[in-house]
């Protein structure tokens, strides 16, 4: 019986190769793969974002100004409405894209005419529906209210243009 005894004394807890083998994966193997996880995840802070450069081109975009001035000219000659609608509406309105009312289509135009100048201005330098604000751009409020009623009344309205405010 003692010798029975000292044979399980000696003995570990690994009793088959299965065993072994699960051992060494679990104490060496595995412990390697968690170091290099981590390496992996420390080092990927210092990368640069995707679509993010270097260039000085790059970098003078990424750290440019937010705001800007815009200096236009006062005294220029006031643009008709023709002249609006030919360079800012016709793109759509002349084809009716994106559900634009096309530029002489009465029955389009009459239940807009029926709400007035003012509320068609509003929609124009505000923007409606799939039309982005016109206000701010390359013309002057008054301008943009050529441009509309120039629309307007070649869809029957009978709005009268507005004129250049005067300057102060």
């Amino acid at each position: 019986m003692s010798n029975q005894h000292l044979e399980e004394d000696h003995t570990g807890p690994i009793k088959t190769p299965k065993q072994l083998l699960l051992a060494v994966l679990y104490s060496f193997v595995l412990p390697i793969f968690i170091i290099i996880g981590l390496v992996a995840y420390v080092v990927s802070g210092n990368k640069p974002q995707a679509g993010s450069s270097n260039e000085p081109e790059a970098i003078a975009a990424r750290i440019q100004k937010v705001g800007s001035v815009e200096i236009k000219d006062a005294n220029r000659a006031a643009r008709s409405g023709e002249d609006v609608f030919k360079a800012q509406c016709s793109a759509c309105h002349a084809s009716g894209a994106a559900g634009a009312p096309k530029f002489g289509d009465a029955s389009a135009w009459g239940p807009r005419i029926g709400k007035g100048f003012d509320a068609l201005m509003s929609s124009a330098l505000k923007g409606k529906g799939n039309m982005g604000p016109q206000g701010g751009g390359d013309f002057e409020d008054f301008e943009i209210g050529r441009g509309v009623v120039y629309m307007a009344n070649a869809g029957g309205a009978k709005f009268v243009e507005p004129k250049k405010p005067e300057v102060k």
